[in-house]
């Protein structure tokens, strides 16, 4: 009865503590500010269509003219297909306006929140994740 009683207690441990990278990995607000939005205007230099999330690429001209190149993480392929993204969706030399959750750290960093391409198409999200 006392191993039975030990094997439990070990799996009531490992189930409340496995949860934790697993939020941790989705915990957004720990590396961006989503209180502090941004919207940049750049030029798509990749959509990268992949797993766990897709990523926008795109290069931002700064307050002197340099190019500043950015990084913004999406959604995964299959959460963005639902919301009516398509891998084509996004091509080098796209001009967009982006809205971005920006890295706290102050990198080039963001998690998006909203893509307009030139022809003032949206692309949006189905629903906001909850950070």
């Amino acid at each position: 009865m006392n191993g039975k009683v030990t094997i439990a207690f070990l799996l009531a441990l490992g189930i409340l503590i496995i949860p934790r990278p697993i939020a941790a990995h989705h915990g957004t607000s720990a590396f961006y500010d989503m209180n502090h939005p941004v919207t940049l205007k750049g030029t798509v230099t990749e959509f990268a269509w992949t797993n766990p999330h897709a990523q926008v690429y795109f290069d931002v001209k700064d307050d002197k003219g340099n190019v500043v190149h950015w990084g913004c993480e999406t959604w995964s392929p299959g959460k963005l297909a639902r919301s009516g993204w398509t891998k084509n969706v996004l091509k080098p030399g796209d001009q967009i306006t982006i809205t971005l959750s920006p890295s706290k750290k102050g990198l080039p960093l963001g998690s998006l929140r909203k893509i307009v391409l030139a022809t003032g198409k949206e692309l949006l999200l189905d629903e906001m994740p909850e950070y």
